[in-house]
C-alpha cells in the first residue's frame, strides 16, 4: 500500500529556489541582525553578505564556477557560513568536510567527492588541520607552489587556508572579481543546479556522498524553519554540525531563510554550554535528545538564567509550566542525508494521541511512501517492512551510484529502515533493517524497546542491542545509564517492561553503565556496533 500525503504545498518563497537569490534576499532583509556567534567572534547579515561576495568573487576570479566542487572544512561559526555562502551563490557545489576526520579519513572523502578546491581553517581543538593535509595527502607536501598536481589526488587544484599559511602549497586568494562579474555568475544558478554534496555519517560503512539540488533544499529547509516559532530576534543553540544534513537544513539555511542568530561552539560540554545559554541569552535550542538531560543534571543548571527558552525541543530546560505533560507523546520525524532530512512530520508542540505514542508522524508534504518485503512488494498496513520514500526533497543521486543502483523504477529510494503505517497513515519506525534483533525466530525493535527503557524516570540513556547467542541466535540485551543518586536494578527493570512489552521483547540481560563508558560516534549517537564487542569482549 502507498501511503501518499494528504496535500502538496510548494512554499511560496520571497525568492527564487537558488542560492545566491537567497543570500542575497536574506542579507537584505536581516541586514543589521546577528547570524552568527561563535565565542567572541559575530557575524551580522550583512557582513556575512559583503564577505561572502568577496571570497565569491575571488573563487570566480581562480577559475571556480557552476559545477566546481569546493570542500568547507571549518567548525560551525562565521568561517563555516561565510564559505558555505560564497560556494554556492556561485554555482559551485559545497562539500562540507567532518572537522573530526582522522588523515585516512579526509584523505577518502576529497577523493570520493573530486574536491578541486578545499576551503580550511588552519586548526580546530588543538587540531592541526594544515599538518593533517600534509599527512593525508600523498605528494602535498612536496609542492613548491600553489597550483597542485598530485597523483593521488588528481582533481584537487588549489588549497585555501582561511587567515593564511606559510606553506608553498597554500594558495592566497586573488583579487576577487568585478561584481558586474560576480551578480551575471549568480544569475546562471538554476534551481535544478546541484547546491552541496552531503556525507552520511557512515555508522556501518563508508559514508556515501549524497547529492543534492538548490530548489529541493531551499524549499525543505524553508518547510522545516516554518514549522517553528522562530525569527528575527530568536537565538537558537546550534550543535548540530553543518557537515551532516541536520545542521545544513536545521540551523544553517533556516536562520537564513528566518533571520534568527545561531549560537554555536566548538565542542560540548554541560557547563560551558549552560553558561554560553545564560551568556548569549538564548531562547530554543536543537541538538540531540541527550543534550537536554545532560544541562538539566548539570549542578549549574538550578542557578543559569534559562527563562527566555521556549520549544518545542529539550523539554526538561523549560519551565514546568510550558512543558509537554507527557514528553514521550512527543514527534521526532524520520529523516536522513538522502531526504535532506525530514520526510515525516508532526509538529512538535502537539502531542500525539496516546494510542499513537511511537509514531514517528505521517508523511511530509509533498513526501510519498511505501512499505516493501524483502522480494520489493508492497505489504499490507500494519505489517512490517522496509520504508522508501520518493518526492520531497530526495537527493539527486549518490557520488559512484548509477540511478537504477539509487532508486527503484518507480523513482523510490529504498531507506534500510524499517517499520509500518497503521490504518489513520501514522508511521511508526521499529529500527535499521541490519538492527533489529533476532531471537529464537522472532524479531525485535531496539528502537521500541528503548522507548520503554526512557521512560522510565531513573533511566538517563538506554541502548538495546542482540547478543551472540549460541541457542537462540540473538540474546536481547539492555544497556542502562542510571541518573545520578537513582536506583533501579534488573529484577525491576524486567517487571516494568514487561507491563509493555511482548515476554519475548523484554531484554534477558541487563548492563549498567556509567555514562561515561558508554561508547559514542562522530555523530553523537550510541555507537553500537563498538558497545556490542565492548559487551562481548
Amino acid at each position: 500500500m502507498v501511503i501518499a500525503p494528504l496535500t502538496r504545498p510548494h512554499p511560496d518563497l520571497p525568492f527564487a529556489p537558488t542560492a545566491p537569490a537567497l543570500i542575497r534576499w536574506s542579507t537584505a532583509t536581516f541586514a543589521d541582525q546577528e547570524l552568527v556567534v561563535l565565542g567572541d567572534d559575530r557575524l551580522r547579515f550583512d557582513e556575512a553578505g559583503a564577505r561572502s561576495a568577496a571570497l565569491a568573487g575571488s573563487l570566480l576570479a581562480e577559475g571556480v564556477g557552476k559545477g566546481t566542487r569546493v570542500g568547507v572544512l571549518a567548525p560551525n561559526g562565521p568561517d563555516a557560513y561565510v564559505a558555505l555562502m560564497a560556494v554556492t551563490r556561485i554555482g559551485a557545489v559545497a562539500v562540507p568536510i567532518n572537522t573530526f576526520f582522522v588523515a585516512s579519513e579526509l584523505a577518502w572523502v576529497l577523493d570520493d567527492a573530486d574536491v578541486e578546491v578545499l576551503l580550511t581553517v588552519p586548526s580546530l581543538l588543538g587540531n592541526d588541520y594544515v599538518a593533517r593535509l600534509e599527512e593525508a595527502v600523498t605528494g602535498l607536501r612536496d609542492q613548491t607552489g600553489p597550483e597542485l598536481a598530485l597523483d593521488s589526488l588528481p582533481f584537487l587544484r588549489r588549497v585555501h587556508v582561511l587567515g593564511g599559511s606559510d606553506r608553498p602549497w597554500a594558495a592566497p586568494l586573488p583579487e576577487p572579481a568585478s561584481e558586474a562579474r560576480l551578480a551575471a555568475a549568480e544569475a546562471r544558478v538554476m534551481p535544478a543546479d546541484d547546491h552541496f554534496v552531503i556525507y552520511t555519517s557512515g555508522s556501518t560503512a563508508r559514508p556515501k556522498g549524497v547529492i543534492h539540488t538548490h530548489a529541493p533544499t531551499i524549499r525543505q529547509a524553508w518547510f522545516i524553519a516554518s514549522q517553528h516559532d522562530w525569527g528575527e530576534g530568536d537565538r537558537v543553540y546550534v550543535p548540530l554540525p553543518f557537515f551532516w544534513i541536520g545542521g545544513l537544513q536545521y540551523a544553517y539555511l533556516a536562520s537564513l531563510q528566518f533571520g534568527w542568530t545561531a549560537i554555536c561552539e566548538t565542542r560540548f560540554d554541560p557547563g560551558e554550554t549552560l553558561r554560553l545559554l545564560g551568556r548569549e541569552r538564548v531562547t530554543a535550542t536543537l541538538g540531540w535528545p541527550h543534550v537536554g538531560p545532560a544541562l538539566a543534571g548539570h549542578p549549574d543548571f538550578a542557578t543559569t538564567d534559562l527563562s527566555r527558552l521556549k520549544g518545542p525541543y529539550h523539554w526538561e530546560l523549560l519551565a514546568p509550566d510550558v512543558r509537554m505533560p507527557d514528553p514521550g507523546l512527543q514527534v521526532y520525524p524520520l529523516g536522513m542525508s538522502e531526504t535532506a532530512t525530514s520526510h515525516t512530520w508532526w509538529p512538535a508542540e502537539l502531542p500525539l494521541a496516546p494510542d499513537k505514542r511511537g509514531s514517528v508522524g505521517q508523511p511530509a508534504p509533498g513526501w510519498d511512501h511505501k512499505i516493501v518485503d524483502g522480494t520489493g512488494d508492497e505489504v499490507p498496513v500494519g505489517v512490517d517492512g522496509e520504508i522508501c520514500v520518493r518526492g520531497g526533497s530526495l537527493m539527486r543521486g549518490i557520488i559512484g551510484r548509477e540511478r537504477h543502483e539509487t532508486f527503484d523504477a518507480d523513482g523510490y529510494y529504498h531507506t534500510g529502515d524499517a517499520g509500518h503505517f497503521d490504518e489513520d497513515g501514522f508511521l511508526y519506525f521499529i529500527g535499521r533493517m541490519g538492527d533489529l534483533v533476532k531471537t529464537a525466530g522472532a524479531s525485535v525493535s531496539p528502537v521500541e524497546v528503548e522507548a520503554v527503557l526512557l521512560a522510565m524516570p531513573e533511566v538517563r540513556e538506554a541502548s538495546v542491542v542482540g547478543l551472540p547467542d549460541d541457542e537462540i541466535g540473538q540474546r536481547v540485551c539492555g544497556v542502562v545509564v542510571l541518573h545520578d543518586g537513582a536506583s533501579l536494578d534488573a529484577d525491576e527493570l524486567r517487571a516494568r517492561c514487561r507491563q509493555d512489552l511482548s515476554a519475548y521483547k523484554v531484554p534477558k540481560q541487563w548492563v549498567f553503565l556509567g555514562l561515561d563508558e558508554v561508547p559514542y560516534g562522530a555523530s553523537d549517537k550510541v555507537d553500537k556496533a563498538r558497545l556490542i564487542e565492548q559487551l562481548t569482549t
